[in-house]
């Protein structure tokens, strides 16, 4: 540490050139923050599947419905704990822009399916109670303002209302969080009941089943006998573990972890050469007075430990500005809540972000670190002036 004003000192001998190299590097790991928080987002329904939990669709396509007499078939399944179902409705609030995950379920059941939302016990009651009421998720809720009690007014684009009518009315009773990051906070819930004995069309179905297995080792076995159960039949079934069907929609839109190490691995390169290129400027300009610390005494070590401080110093303040300016933004929230409900970085991303910006500072000095350990004291003097 007693070096560091040395350090500092040859930093500001370049001012403009130093600037330009922090910026780069605030600049990379920033898009790191950001594009972290991104593969976040699409994975985070593989994060978020337990190993117990299975999704029974129709076999031929994920928007294609099952008849909701299909879940006593399958709780009468040995090795099956549990049977629910969920609807896509797609709930449009006012306007158009403000298009939103809109599910009708069964409230107990539902919530006895994925333990992670959260909701008062007393507001449970009410949702249970109230055959128009409905839960939002606390992102949605400040996202409108809404409060308990509200009545909000839905339009969907799939689901008309017997004489048809497009908007369908459900009171706010109650409002869920949860105890899990990759959780969606952003989501619609109401009552399945109501729901099927208002609506036009497809009385008696619903969009797909979460199972819950007694032991998850048996999953595939369990899966088999549910689809079995069915073939042949007008609604064929596909089962999986919830994981696969969560990483089968992810891959949709493309690898995204792919895509992140590839963007990411351009990046560094590009500031990796950039940031060695700056620091073998910096030891050549100042060849003579390297000559003159090792004349008085400066060992080998330490001239190579005082040009990789200098290139970790760079490379610390422009990447620890960037990944605190992106986590500082991210911790904001998702600046598209309706792509990406769910949007934050890791904790596992962050210490991989720390281990870069190191990474990155050795690697970028290592080069003219040496040069400078192996330079001769007669060789540097003479190229003085």
């Amino acid at each position: 540490m007693k070096f560091l004003y040395l350090v500092w000192s040859n930093l500001r001998r370049k001012k403009l050139r130093t600037s330009l190299t922090l910026l780069s590097i605030l600049v990379a790991f920033l898009l790191y923050g950001f594009l972290c928080a991104i593969k976040q987002a699409f994975g985070a329904g593989v994060t978020l599947a337990e190993a117990n939990r299975l999704m029974v669709r129709h076999k031929v396509s994920f928007i294609q419905p099952l008849p909701v007499s299909y879940k006593e078939q399958m709780a009468s399944v040995p090795g099956v704990a549990a049977v629910t179902h969920q609807t896509w409705f797609g709930g449009i609030y006012q306007d158009p822009k403000n298009f939103f995950g809109t599910f009708p379920v069964d409230p107990e059941g539902y919530l006895d399916m994925f333990p992670e939302i959260l909701v008062p016990e007393q507001q449970k009651k009410a949702w249970i109670q109230k055959r128009t009421g409905a839960i939002a998720g606390k992102t949605l809720v400040e996202r409108f303002h809404w409060k308990i009690g509200d009545i909000i007014a839905l339009k969907s684009p799939i689901w008309l209302r017997e004489g048809g009518k497009d908007t369908w009315e459900f009171e706010l009773v109650g409002m869920y969080d949860t105890n899990k990051k990759t959780r969606d906070t952003s989501s619609f819930f109401f009552r399945y009941d109501y729901f099927d004995e208002a609506k036009a069309v497809g009385k008696g179905l619903v969009g797909w089943y979460f199972i819950r297995v007694q032991d998850a080792s048996r999953a595939n076995e369990i899966s088999k006998k549910i689809d079995t159960l069915f073939e042949n039949s007008a609604y064929e079934t596909k089962t999986e573990p919830e994981g696969a069907m969560a990483a089968g929609c992810a891959q949709q839109v493309g690898n995204i972890g792919l895509m992140l190490i590839w963007i990411l691995s351009a990046v560094f390169f590009t500031i990796l050469l950039m940031a060695a290129n700056t620091m073998m400027h910096a030891v050549r300009e100042r060849t003579a007075e390297l000559g003159v610390l090792k004349a008085i005494g400066f060992t080998n070590e330490r001239m190579l430990m005082l040009v990789l401080c200098e290139s970790c110093l760079i490379a610390g303040l422009g990447g620890f500005l960037g990944l605190g300016i992106a986590l500082a933004i991210i911790s904001r929230g998702s600046p598209v809540p309706m792509m990406l409900p769910i949007f934050y970085v890791s904790s596992k991303d962050v210490i991989v972000g720390i281990a870069l910006v190191l990474g990155l500072g050795i690697l970028a000095g290592i080069i003219p670190a040496f040069q400078a350990m192996r330079l001769k004291i007669a060789e540097a003097l003479r190229r003085e002036g």
